[in-house]
């Protein structure tokens, strides 16, 4: 620049540099990435060569109990109330789609109360 002024001269280094300085920034953060993506690969080879010196029937034990644990309070007995129900025919074929919500509803609750409801209609 032989005919800039000084202030040109100082802007034009100060462009210069500033371009240097991202530049160098730049392939840093690229550098740096290159890095953390070496270490991750080499976790993950890691971890497979774990995985497959482990050997597959080597189940982990289950946790045990303290040996001196206190036996539980016997629990009073309280007979279950059995729910009402609608008179329903338990011998009527059930098609979901000619059910009511309410019918529904009470097939459920059914079924929740006595699982045997549920196996008996899958039989049949």
């Amino acid at each position: 620049m032989p005919g800039a002024s000084k202030e040109e001269r100082r802007a034009a280094a100060a462009d210069r540099q500033l371009h240097e300085r991202v530049t160098a920034q730049g392939w840093a953060r690229e550098h740096e990435w290159e890095q953390v993506r070496a270490r991750q690969a080499a976790v993950k080879a890691h971890r497979a060569e774990a995985a497959a010196a482990q050997p597959t029937d080597d189940v982990p034990a289950a946790p045990v109990a303290p040996d001196a644990m206190p036996a539980p309070l016997p629990a009073a007995v309280v007979p279950a109330a059995e729910p009402e129900f609608a008179d329903v025919d338990d011998d009527q074929e059930l098609v979901l789609e000619d059910l009511t919500r309410e019918q529904v509803l009470d097939w459920r609750t059914r079924a929740v109360a006595d699982h045997q409801l549920v196996f008996d209609h899958i039989d049949r």
